[in-house]
């Protein structure tokens, strides 16, 4: 046996399936599994005693936290550990209303998408996770919030790694965390993040899963944009925003447009001006980002955040040429937890 986190539904039939017990004990003890975060406790299941057993040999969890970080907003960072020794962060942000969070999940060990302003990919990419490594994200996250009062509520793709490059099992992970039979979480709750993947996108539209999709954009012109993204270089603003209207053709979900903000580099009137004039006509949202500090870049530049008048400004010059957008809230700062700032820290008060 494996942990269950690493089950499908079938997959866990058949587990039991060969260990002579029957196939239909599988979705309940899966159910009660995921309700409970992961623990293994099943309330009022009146299993066998050879099912017990066969339970009993599993290990108890894919991954296991070794360092819990609490910030004052009440942000919560988890650095679980695999089990071949890698780790990765995951973060539950407690929403406004008093009985909600919402959490970020990672998909791969690391990031090798080289984006300039970000912490994670000061540490290379080291492997993709399986689909029950980010399940146990999720159930870890479920269990925090648990704990915390709260009912987990939404569920971003926005921690470590590309999850497009990684989107197997992605998709994999999110059909068990999303679906009634046993996370159920929902469809509508589920948000992937992409650099701008193109393949990768029009993939997940062909998934049928129904997701949210946001797209990191961070500039509104090719030149810029391979700057702070080397996909750039491989994917064109243009190209990137016509895969975005086939996904929100395909799913009929409004898709959203990640903008970080950085002084000096692309927050300008006129850069303000471009994406108005990109996004005019389409139904998109844009998620406007101050940037969380992360240390000198890879090339060597030292980004800053934007004066509060001047992110203001351009926010406004969005909503006067008829886009709808607005500033995301930063959560975690003090224990780098926001955007951008994941590392994988096993010290957490290590520097760079």
């Amino acid at each position: 046996m494996r942990a269950l986190s690493e089950y499908s539904l079938g997959e866990l039939e058949d587990e039991f399936s060969r260990s002579g017990i029957k196939a239909s004990h599988a979705a309940p003890v899966l159910r009660a599994y995921y309700r409970g975060g992961g623990e293994r406790s099943w309330g009022d299941l009146v299993l066998p005693k050879a099912l017990l057993g066969v339970l009993g040999d599993a290990p108890p969890r894919a991954a296991e936290t070794v360092v819990r970080q609490r910030a004052s907003d009440g942000t919560c960072k988890l650095l679980l550990r695999l089990a071949d020794g890698r780790s990765v962060e995951t973060v539950l942000m407690p929403d406004f209303r008093g009985d909600r969070a919402a959490g970020c999940v990672s998909s791969q060990v690391g990031c090798a998408m080289g984006c300039d302003f970000c912490a994670t990919t000061k540490t290379g990419f080291e492997r993709n996770l399986s689909a029950g490594e980010i399940v146990e994200q999720f159930l870890a996250l479920r269990r925090e919030a648990i704990a915390d009062g709260r009912r987990l509520q939404t569920l971003v793709f926005m921690g470590m790694g590309e999850p497009m490059l990684n989107l197997e099992a992605v998709t994999e992970a999110v059909r068990r965390i999303a679906g009634n039979e046993l996370g159920g979480l929902g469809w509508r709750q589920v948000t992937v993040s992409t650099v701008g993947i193109v393949p990768g996108i029009d993939a997940l539209a062909g998934s049928g899963l129904g997701v949210h999709l946001a797209v990191s954009l961070h500039a509104p012109d090719d030149e810029t944009r391979a700057r702070l993204l080397p996909m750039g270089r491989r994917y064109g603003v243009e190209e990137i925003l016509a895969a975005a209207d086939r996904y929100q053709s395909a799913t009929g979900r409004p898709v959203t447009i990640q903008y970080c903000l950085l002084g000096g580099v692309n927050d300008s009137p006129g850069d303000a001006g471009r994406l108005a004039a990109l996004l005019s006509g389409r139904r998109m949202h844009v998620n406007l980002l101050r940037y969380n500090p992360t240390g000198i870049s890879l090339r060597g530049v030292a980004y800053v955040p934007v004066a509060d008048e001047a992110a203001a400004a351009f926010a406004a010059q969005l909503k006067a040429r008829g886009v709808v957008a607005h500033f995301r809230r930063p959560r975690g700062r003090d224990i780098d937890a926001a955007c951008g700032q994941l590392r994988r820290r096993a010290d957490p008060a290590a520097g760079d």
